[in-house]
């Protein structure tokens, strides 16, 4: 496999044991992995990547917009509020940033289909990379995976499973399969990578200081392990002074991590019946649940659980004060709110929430909320 210099493997996030890339988990604890970089050899914060171009499949994502929100950060009473807008991703989510270095590294290894299950943002953001690596992809959906999750997936020239039932009965299926295809699932090393990827770039928006919060909706919580990791190795590298605190929003009907960490539980209980209308993060049992409970608490953040009101409502008014947010990027408006409540926040904070997905992409759960409102 071709990497960069700085690239040293994977490590597994529990055990700290490292494993050559080519696992999916750590084969003596089962651990989740991740990528791990020599600090010494990480100068810059600017596009740290495992691999090369032009080995690397890029669909140009990343480099997204912290968006100012000082109504906001009035209401909050903080020193700054920034909306890190990842909707203006290739396919309008974070998981572009996660499936082009994970379909790379399936690639490197000379696989010719990919397959993820996954709500929908997964399985577009699988089909568009590896339709640029040239390689097939095969994407599980439960059937209410929205349409156009399911459309975009055909147009990139993927091929998809629709599922009867919600997310869990999706994954299922795909691990039940005799399907032959490299696995690019939630919790896979270089999926986190892209949580990673998300850190070093806020370094940057932030002119090399970190901000001193990070509130993210979270699933299956790889994004938050990798931005634990992308600041841990900022600050060993001598760029910069300290990881900020990682907060884990959730739907209040399907909070395992929140939950977890709530109760200070090292890893979460599944959720029984998960019901939430933020479809991308209704995720029982979260893939990377355990190191994202261990990312938060050594971050010194929190989790947060938010009802469907308060996000939705939280997405409106993060539309009206900011960037364009659906749904999902409406549960780190509603969960910094209920921090706030909790006194989780210093006057002098600078705090970032994290957009997931396209306003575009969840505008009809908006305007069902406002019409119910009259509106």
């Amino acid at each position: 496999m071709e990497t960069t210099a700085a690239f040293r493997g994977l490590v597994c996030t529990a055990c700290e044991e490292a494993v050559d890339p080519g696992v999916e988990r750590c084969p003596d604890c089962g651990g989740v992995l991740a990528p791990d970089y020599d600090p010494d050899a990480v100068e810059t914060t600017a596009a740290l990547t495992p691999f090369p171009d032009p080995v690397a499949v890029s669909i140009d994502d990343g480099d997204t917009p912290l968006v100012s929100v000082p109504e906001l950060a009035a209401e909050l009473g903080v020193d700054s509020v920034g909306i890190k807008d990842e909707g203006r991703n290739p396919t309008g989510s974070l998981t572009d940033r996660k499936l082009a270095p994970a379909v790379t590294a399936a690639a490197q290894q000379d696989a010719d289909r990919v397959a993820t299950p996954s709500t929908g943002n997964g399985a577009q953001a699988a089909a568009a990379a590896a339709a640029r690596a040239g390689i097939d992809s095969k994407g599980f959906v439960p059937s209410r995976c929205p349409f156009v999750n399911k459309a975009m997936v055909n147009v990139h020239g993927g091929d998809m499973r629709v599922v009867e039932g919600r997310y869990s009965d999706a994954v299922a299926v795909f691990e039940d399969t005799d399907e032959e295809f490299a696995p690019v699932a939630p919790g896979h090393p270089f999926r986190i990578q892209g949580g990673v990827s998300l850190a070093m770039e806020l370094l940057d928006d932030c002119g090399g200081t970190a901000p001193d919060a990070v509130v993210h909706p979270t699933g299956h919580g790889e994004t938050l392990v990798g931005l634990a990791r992308g600041f841990e190795l900022a600050v060993s590298a001598g760029l910069a002074e300290g990881v900020p605190r990682l907060y884990a929003a959730q739907p209040e009907s399907s909070a395992p991590i929140a939950d977890a960490v709530r109760e200070s539980d090292d890893a979460p209980s599944e959720v029984e019946f998960p019901d939430t209308i933020v479809g991308p993060l209704e995720v029982p049992a979260p893939a990377a649940g355990r190191a994202a409970i261990g990312a938060v608490e050594s971050s010194g953040g929190d989790g947060v659980a938010v009802s469907d009101k308060d996000t939705l409502q939280g997405a409106v008014d993060g539309c009206e004060m900011g960037p364009e947010i659906g749904a999902t990027g409406g549960t780190a408006v509603g969960g910094v709110r209920a921090l706030s409540d909790r006194d989780a926040f210093d006057p002098e904070d600078r705090v970032v929430l994290v957009n997931p997905v396209a306003g575009s992409k969840e505008g009809d759960l908006l305007r069902s909320h406002l019409m119910s409102q009259g509106l």
